[in-house]
C-alpha cells in the first residue's frame, strides 16, 4: 500500500516563483478516437498550448519578448506596452505585464471573439477594437493604430511580434526542443499553423537540424497569403479562423522552411476543432481543428505516412476559452453553413 505522507513527485517542479514559470514544457498527448474514426494509422500526438498559464501558444513568444525588452533596458516596469494582435499574442502580454507592472494596450481587429477582449480587460489591458479585412498599411489597421498610439504616448513601447525575432527564437530554444524530448528524436511529421509565423518557422528550423527525414507541415487558411508557392493563395475569401493567416506575410515567417505548405478551409478547421473537443476531451480552439484538416489531406497525399510506426505531431495553440460564443455554439455553426464535413 502506498504510504500516505508520500511525497508526490515533480513537487519541486510543481512549485513556482511566477505565473510567468508555468509558460512552456507543455504535454505531449496522444489522439486515441479520432485517428481511429477518420482513418489514420499512425500514432498522433497533440502538443498542447493551451496549457500555457495565457492559454495559448503566444505566452512562450510575449515571455521571452518582454524579459529580452527588460534585459536591453528598453522597457522598465510603469512602461506601456502595446500590441497589434489577433488576440492570443494581446493575452500574453497583458499577463506578462500584469505580472511584471506593466500598462497594456492592445490594438484588436472587430473579427476576433468577445471573450479574447473580455480576457484582455480582465488582465487589465485597454483595447482598442479596429475594423477587420483592411489592408496592413491602412491608418486603421491593427498595425497602424499602434504605431500610432505608441509616438503618442509617453514611455510605451511596441514588442512587434511580426518582426521581432524572439518570436521564432522562444519557439528554437523552446517548442523544438521539448518536442525532441517528448518523441526520444522519433517524430515523421509537424504540422503547425501559421499566423505570424514564428511557431513554424522556429520549431522546423530546429527539428530539420536534427533531421533532414521530418516532414514540417504549415497549415494556412483559404484566404490567406502565407502559404508557398503563391499559386496556393489565389482563392480571394474571407476566413473565420483566428490565429492563423494573413493578409501580408510576417517577417519572421520564413515560408521555405516548412516542407509543404497546406490550406485549409474554415468548415473542416471548426468541425475537426469540435471533434477534438468531444471526441478527445481536448478543450482547443479553432485553428486547432485545421492541423487535424491538414493531417488528412497529408495523409491522402502521402499514404505511406499512414503507418503504424509513424508519429505525427500536430500543434493546437490555443482554447476553446477564447471561442465560446463562435465555432463550439451550435447556433453558430449553423448560422455560418459548417454543420457538416
Amino acid at each position: 500500500m502506498e504510504e500516505a505522507n508520500k511525497t508526490p513527485p515533480f513537487l519541486g517542479q510543481l512549485k513556482k516563483d511566477s505565473v510567468a514559470d508555468c509558460i512552456g514544457a507543455t504535454q505531449l498527448v496522444r489522439l486515441n478516437r479520432l485517428p481511429v474514426a477518420i482513418g489514420i494509422k499512425a500514432r498522433v500526438y497533440a502538443k498542447l498550448e493551451y496549457f500555457n498559464a495565457g492559454g495559448s501558444v503566444k505566452d512562450r513568444i510575449a515571455k521571452r519578448m518582454v524579459e529580452k525588452a527588460e534585459r536591453d533596458g528598453t522597457i522598465k516596469p510603469g512602461d506601456t506596452l502595446i500590441e497589434a494582435s489577433s488576440g492570443n499574442t494581446g493575452i500574453a502580454i497583458a499577463l506578462m505585464a500584469a505580472i511584471r507592472g506593466y500598462k497594456c494596450i492592445i490594438t484588436l481587429s472587430q473579427k476576433m471573439s468577445l471573450e479574447k477582449e473580455q480576457i484582455l480587460k480582465a488582465l487589465g489591458a485597454k483595447v482598442i477594437r479596429t475594423p477587420g479585412g483592411v489592408p496592413i498599411d491602412s491608418p486603421d489597421s491593427i498595425i497602424s493604430v499602434a504605431q500610432r498610439l505608441q509616438r503618442e504616448i509617453p514611455n510605451s513601447s511596441i514588442l512587434n511580434q511580426y518582426t521581432n525575432p524572439d518570436n521564432p527564437a522562444a519557439h528554437e530554444f523552446g517548442t523544438a526542443e521539448e518536442l525532441w524530448y517528448q518523441t526520444e528524436g522519433h517524430i515523421d511529421v509537424l504540422i503547425s499553423g501559421a499566423g505570424t509565423g514564428g511557431t513554424i518557422t522556429g520549431t522546423t528550423r530546429v527539428l530539420k537540424k536534427r533531421s533532414k527525414d521530418i516532414l514540417c507541415v504549415a497549415v494556412d487558411p483559404i484566404g490567406s497569403v502565407l502559404a508557398r508557392p503563391d499559386e496556393l493563395n489565389n482563392a480571394k475569401a474571407e476566413y473565420k479562423v483566428e490565429g492563423i493567416g494573413y493578409y501580408f506575410v510576417p517577417e519572421v515567417l520564413d515560408r521555405a522552411e516548412p516542407d509543404l505548405w497546406i490550406k485549409t478551409s474554415d468548415r473542416d478547421s471548426f468541425q475537426y476543432a469540435r471533434r477534438l473537443v468531444q471526441e478527445e476531451g481536448l478543450l482547443c480552439g479553432g485553428s486547432s481543428g485545421a492541423t487535424i484538416a491538414a493531417l488528412v489531406q497529408v495523409i491522402e497525399a502521402r499514404p505511406e505516412l499512414n503507418t503504424e510506426d509513424k508519429l505525427i505531431v500536430v500543434i493546437l495553440p490555443d482554447s476553446l476559452r477564447n471561442y465560446l460564443t463562435k465555432f463550439a455554439n451550435d447556433d453558430w455553426m449553423s448560422e455560418h453553413g459548417y454543420n457538416s464535413l
